[in-house]
């Protein structure tokens, strides 16, 4: 039991180390700064698109007012 224990210590020790490794990396830097950048695109589209079906409502709820105000004096 014991020689097992310290197996799984030895391993999670080597585990550490390989991913500061692959953390200090100039690639990992590189891909994540790609996905980070990726992500913030998207939210600006999402963002846009948003606000284009917010404005588009809001014209057709405008409309729909003066259908209803030139319907109430004619």
């Amino acid at each position: 039991m014991v020689i097992n224990k310290w197996a799984a210590f030895g391993i999670g020790v080597a585990a550490g180390i390989a991913a500061v490794a692959i953390v200090r990396s100039p690639a990992f830097h590189k891909a994540c700064a790609s996905v980070v950048g990726t992500g913030l695109r998207l939210k600006d589209d999402a963002v846009a698109f948003a606000e284009s079906v917010k404005e588009d409502a809001q014209d057709i709820v405008a409309e729909a007012k003066y259908n209803n105000e030139n319907a109430k004096k004619a």
